[in-house]
Parts: C-alpha cells; sequence; structure tokens
C-alpha cells in the first residue's frame, strides 16, 4: 500500500519531533509545561480526550476516563487508544471530547488552520482546547537566528504569538480564557532553574520558552447550538471508523481511499 505524500511528511515529522522531546532541552521543556498543564487538570473532567502532537502524552495527568492519542500512520501509534488519520480530517462526530490538547503542532502542520478548525469542532461546548505553542521572543528562540536552525525541530516552522492565535481561535468561534507561559531560562541553559521558573510563573510574563492557551468556546454560542451528538462511553474499534459522523463547518478534502483505517483497537 502506498502512502500518500502528505501523510509520509507527517510521519517523518513525528519521527523528528520524538527525537527531540527526549533530548534533554526537548525533556526540560516538557517538565515545565507539564508543571504548568497540572494546576488547569485538577479541574478537567470528561469521558473523552484527544491529543494532537509530536511527542509522548503530555497531559496524562488529567482525570477523563478515555483519553485518546494521534498519529499519523499506523506504525507509530503507539498505544491501544490512537486516533489515526491527519489531524487535519478528525474522524470524529462534532462535539464529542472534554478536551482537545494541541501540543507544538500548529507550528508544523501542513494546514494549521485547518488543523484548529478541526480542533474546535470535536470540543464540547463545555469542554476546553489547550495549545501549547513556542514564543518567538524567547530565550529558546534565539537559535531560530542562526543558519540551518529553521530546518530542524524545534526551531522550524512558523512560530505565533498568543495574539495571532487569538484572531485564529475567534474564527472558529473560541475564546481564550487565560494564557500561560513557561520554560524560563537564560540564554545559553536548559529550562530547569527553579528560581527564575517560580519567578516567571508567579508574574506570568511573556519570556518563557513556550505558552499554554486555555480556549473555550464562546458562550452566547454554546446556547445557541443546543444538544448536540456525544457518547456517554468510552469508545472504540468500530465506533471510530473512517467515516465522519456529523457534519463540520469546514468540510475536509475526501482522504485518500488506501488511508481511510484511522484507530487501532481500543482493548
Amino acid at each position: 500500500m502506498s502512502i500518500s505524500p502528505p501523510v509520509s511528511s507527517l510521519a517523518a515529522l513525528v519521527r523528528e519531533g520524538r527525537r527531540f522531546w527526549t533530548t534533554p532541552g526537548g525533556q526540560a521543556v516538557r517538565q515545565a509545561e507539564r508543571a504548568c498543564l497540572g494546576p488547569v487538570c485538577e479541574r478537567l473532567f470528561g469521558v473523552h480526550s484527544l491529543e494532537l502532537g509530536l511527542g509522548g502524552a503530555l497531559a496524562d495527568m488529567c482525570p477523563v476516563r478515555h483519553p485518546m492519542a494521534w498519529a499519523p500512520t499506523r506504525e507509530l501509534a503507539d498505544q491501544p487508544a490512537t486516533l489515526v488519520c491527519s489531524p487535519d480530517t478528525l474522524p470524529l462526530p462534532d462535539a464529542c471530547l472534554s478536551l482537545v490538547v494541541i501540543h507544538h503542532l500548529l507550528e508544523v502542520a501542513p494546514d494549521p488552520h485547518r488543523t484548529l478548525q478541526e480542533a474546535a469542532r470535536v470540543t464540547r461546548d463545555d469542554g476546553r482546547l489547550i495549545i501549547f505553542g513556542w514564543m518567538p521572543l524567547s530565550a529558546g528562540g534565539l537559535p531560530r537566528m542562526l543558519p540551518g536552525r529553521r530546518r530542524r525541530l524545534p526551531w522550524r516552522g512558523q512560530w505565533r504569538t498568543p495574539v495571532r492565535l487569538r484572531d485564529w481561535l475567534a474564527f472558529v468561534d473560541f475564546e481564550i480564557e487565560r494564557v500561560d507561559y513557561c520554560g524560563f531560562h537564560l540564554p545559553g541553559t536548559l529550562p530547569g532553574n527553579a528560581a527564575l521558573e517560580t519567578l516567571g510563573r508567579r508574574h506570568n510574563l511573556p519570556l518563557g520558552d513556550s505558552f499554554m492557551i486555555q480556549a473555550t468556546r464562546r458562550p452566547q454560542l454554546a446556547q445557541s447550538q443546543g444538544a448536540r451528538l456525544g457518547f456517554a462511553s468510552p469508545f472504540g474499534g468500530s465506533a471510530l471508523g473512517a467515516t465522519r459522523l456529523g457534519q463540520s463547518r469546514f468540510p475536509p478534502e475526501p482522504y485518500p481511499p488506501n488511508d481511510q483505517k484511522r484507530v487501532t483497537e481500543v482493548d
């Protein structure tokens, strides 16, 4: 079976991303982001969640009963509950997830607008959409000015500020509830300085390597949409097939017929 160029490119990107997140620098940022996400997860409950990213699970401490991972190919699905698909064509019903996390994917996704639109589409009216992104003006962003660095992760792609993403979220009828910054350190060092991290987090200074956006659906829109199709219990197997349930505001292009199997079996 042949793999289309977009899928093979995504697979190569995920492999490169997983290598970065296992390096000392990636692990240091990841630890800072988990510390930032932890207090938020304590207030998040629900049945289903989805994490879209290039590394392992970041939100595994959240008390959601059925968390799902994502991978562009079956070969990269490293856990049973994995959604295998393109990130801009999620085979899920509208408003079925209590939590969706986009972890440093919008910077390098082939179609970041569609990826965000799909993530917003599958988030419940009372759910939470969390976006992690790289801060352009930060100690970790300085190496992007060196020749050749922008061809490698994490410095490749398009880095956007929370202000820019606020406009993107408004387009999909979401609004930012809060922005937190994490990964504070001096140039040439790794995140992990407890004093700098405490100071930066306490005053929420926009100087960290990354930011975490908490977004929710606009209240007036959520009230007008009425009841939506959802799930009362964890699903798997044939419940997550290639056919998308519900109608998206932004219907995606048809996915190649040979790549329509989306999910590994949920035990």
